[in-house]
């Protein structure tokens, strides 16, 4: 883990990006909100926009491609808008690829009791608290913060623990001003980029696995790269290292503009 500063910046230092790929061809694996898309204050208006889209249909068209999101993989798909993608959504939870469909994984039932049961407790707790926001997914719940008055986050946060204190089974990860409760299992970002580099037959020497992501639940992805002689691309600002932000990844760029041109670059 190093500080976010010291990241080289993948355009600048696309010399080093080249020589890491070594002449095996990327295999990319992109975060959505925040990598593709700016961080906004409600999921709903994070739109990727035309010019996106069209970097990353083009890129598919060259290189394989696969979107890995928090978001439900439904909404992800749809937002994304390109049929050809292999979608992984709810951090990996719940994966489609265009050949082999949904993909069933193992030790991954189903949680829709337990979610439900977590989503009516957020919003009982939560319906007092302005800008408070409780999103349903297939499988977590996610309480947003962005909105909530800095007055109003120790309330927040206490319903949050009184959740994860009165129901078993359940693991939490931080976010962007967001909080998403999961089942405790143990999947995550990492795991399904290394599954589907083995279900796209991407497991080998001529490959170089690259993941593109902003955010903390990312960095397990980075992390699972590592092993695997892979490339991690954190989209931050250097001045996120003012906040003692630190990352796994190998490079960075300062956002999901940047993020677009370093798509660019690797589309031969």
């Amino acid at each position: 883990m190093r500080p976010v500063r010291d990241l080289p910046h993948a355009l600048e230092a696309f010399d080093a990006l080249d020589a890491a790929l070594n002449g095996r061809e990327p295999a990319i694996f992109l975060d959505y909100d925040g990598t593709l898309t700016p961080i906004v204050s409600r999921p709903e208006d994070a739109i990727l926009s035309d010019e996106g889209r069209a970097v990353v249909d083009t890129l598919a068209r060259k290189r394989p491609v696969a979107v890995v999101s928090g978001r439900d993989r439904p909404d992800v798909e749809k937002l994304v808008g390109i049929d050809s993608l292999t979608f992984a959504g709810s951090h990996g939870f719940d994966i489609r690829t265009p050949a082999a469909g949904v993909l069933t994984l193992e030790g991954i039932g189903d949680y829709t009791a337990l979610m439900d049961e977590v989503e009516s407790r957020l919003k009982a707790g939560l319906s007092e608290i302005p800008g408070a926001l409780v999103e349903r997914k297939k499988f977590s719940v996610a309480a947003h913060y962005r909105l909530v008055p800095d007055l109003d986050y120790p309330l927040f946060r206490s319903v949050l623990d009184r959740v994860l204190g009165a129901v078993h089974g359940l693991k939490e990860k931080p976010g962007k001003k967001v909080f998403e409760i999961q089942p405790a299992i143990d999947w995550d970002k990492g795991k399904a980029v290394q599954h589907l580099l083995g279900t796209l037959s991407l497991d080998d020497p001529e490959h170089a696995p690259m993941f593109f992501g902003d955010d903390v639940t990312d960095e397990d992805a980075f992390k699972a790269l590592q092993g695997m002689n892979g490339i991690g691309v954190l989209a931050a600002p250097a001045s996120d290292s003012d906040q003692g932000r630190v990352s796994a990844a190998d490079f960075r760029v300062d956002d999901p503009d940047q993020v677009l041109d370093l798509l660019r670059r690797l589309t031969p």
